[in-house]
């Protein structure tokens, strides 16, 4: 029976660990201590280890065994001092950034063949025959979806498991991970926000993605062109006038951020919006902040301020009022003025045009007067090495034009420009935080 189950222990290993070559060998106390040979094993790394040596009793030399064993697995698992291996660090390092636009490449793939969604159909779990059927492949493309989720899966958008199967090979069952579970983008029960969009937006080839292809070229240009004037002769907000299907995707992608963001805000925050009567969203595209902040708050009067070819095709957001004007020439009066999402679009000059504009919209800080900031302030949150890499990575895309992400020395300077005298920082969404400015008169 002891024989059986250390046999089935070995093939459940084996099973698991197919780069491995296992070797049944009974316990030290099971044969005579004095007749107990040295059992040799051998791992795919190369190294060899020996263990259970002979002991003066069948207990101690199983214990004795039992810890050798331990030990030399230690050691194994210790890399080899070797002068080349910060080299191959390297070499690997270069592969991984070299090759780094293929994980976007992969993850719009995915979005766009419904991939995320398609797994949440199968209720959490499916095999890439699964994904082929739900996604309406053809059978011929199956190893190609395979190579492209375990890709994905090594990548952290997707969780891949073989289940142990008693009669050979099993298929890999993809799970959703926290970053896919926000992607699914059907009316599922799994997903409270759909950020497809976002992630459509962020690689797309013809704008976004092709503003970055001649970096080298812009740093070396003497000129004052941004990044996105360089590639495609105008900046973005003109596009969107040029483009419509450029501005779709930019209004559906602020539509879906301001979901997600603004379910956290009024979670976690909407004590900052208590004795608010009325509220203007500056730059508030379609509506979807004000509207939440509307739904919780039914006592403040929201509206909305944007540019013409955004408002043009907000749909309707029941008492949201949507204005047309500039928010560098004029912000209609209101208690508090909300700029989610909108300063890091410009340089500090232009930012401090637009706080005086809010400035002049709002009474004194002893009537409630206050702007409300929802921006990243780089260095704050809780930041694991992903966010830290998320801050920094939106930095890099606001470069495309005369914008930045601002730590809190950049934000105070903005904010002593123009001509508030206070403010209050509260992280809220890991790279994201809440600024409050206060104004005294």
């Amino acid at each position: 029976k002891k024989e059986r189950e250390h046999r089935n222990s070995c093939e459940f290993v084996r099973w698991h660990f197919r780069c491995l070559l296992c070797f049944l060998v009974p316990h030290p106390h099971i044969i005579g201590p004095e007749s107990a040979p040295k059992v040799t094993a051998v791992a795919s790394s190369g190294f060899w280890f020996h263990t259970s040596e002979p002991a003066s009793s069948p207990s101690s030399s199983y214990l004795h065994g039992r810890l050798r064993i331990l030990q030399q697995e230690s050691n194994m698992s210790r890399a080899p001092e070797d002068p080349n291996n910060e080299k191959l660090q390297g070499y690997a390092l270069l592969h991984n950034y070299g090759l780094a636009h293929l994980k976007s490449s992969a993850l719009k793939c995915a979005v766009g063949l419904g991939i995320p969604s398609a797994i949440d159909r199968c209720g959490g779990g499916a095999t890439i025959s699964d994904l082929v059927k739900e996604t309406g492949l053809m059978p011929a493309k199956l190893p190609y979806l395979h190579r492209l989720m375990r890709l994905l899966a090594v990548s952290g958008i997707f969780d891949e498991s073989t289940p142990l199967s008693p009669v050979g090979e099993s298929e890999a069952v993809y799970k959703l991970t926290p970053a896919s579970r926000i992607l699914v983008h059907d009316n599922s029960s799994t997903s409270s926000c759909d950020m497809s969009a976002l992630l459509l937006l962020f690689t797309r080839p013809e704008t976004t993605v092709s503003t970055f292809f001649n970096l080298e070229a812009w740093f070396r240009d003497p000129g004052s062109q941004t990044p996105f004037e360089m590639a495609h002769g105008m900046s973005p907000w003109s596009l969107t006038k040029a483009d419509a299907s450029y501005n779709d995707a930019m209004n559906i992608a602020c539509v879906a951020d301001s979901k997600f963001t603004m379910d956290i805000v009024l979670k976690e925050g909407g004590i900052i919006f208590q004795g608010i009567k009325s509220l203007i969203d500056v730059g508030g595209g379609h509506g979807i902040a004000a509207a939440a902040i509307a739904r919780v708050f039914p006592h403040i009067t929201c509206s909305v301020l944007d540019l013409e070819q955004v408002i043009s095709k907000a749909p309707d957001r029941g008492q949201v009022q949507f204005l047309v004007g500039d928010m560098f020439e004029f912000i209609p009066a209101a208690d508090a003025v909300l700029l989610k999402a909108v300063l890091n679009s410009w340089d500090d000059d232009s930012c401090v045009k637009i706080l005086r504009r809010c400035k002049e919209a709002i009474p004194a800080r002893d009537a409630g007067g206050k702007v409300i900031i929802i921006n990243m302030v780089l260095g704050h949150g809780a930041l694991d090495k992903a966010a830290k890499e998320a801050q920094v990575l939106l930095d890099m895309y606001m470069m495309r034009g005369r914008g930045f992400e601002r730590e809190e020395h950049q934000w105070k300077n903005v904010i002593k420009d123009a001509g508030f005298k206070d403010y209050k920082i509260k992280p809220l969404l890991g790279p994201v935080s809440v600024i409050e400015y206060l104004f005294t008169r």
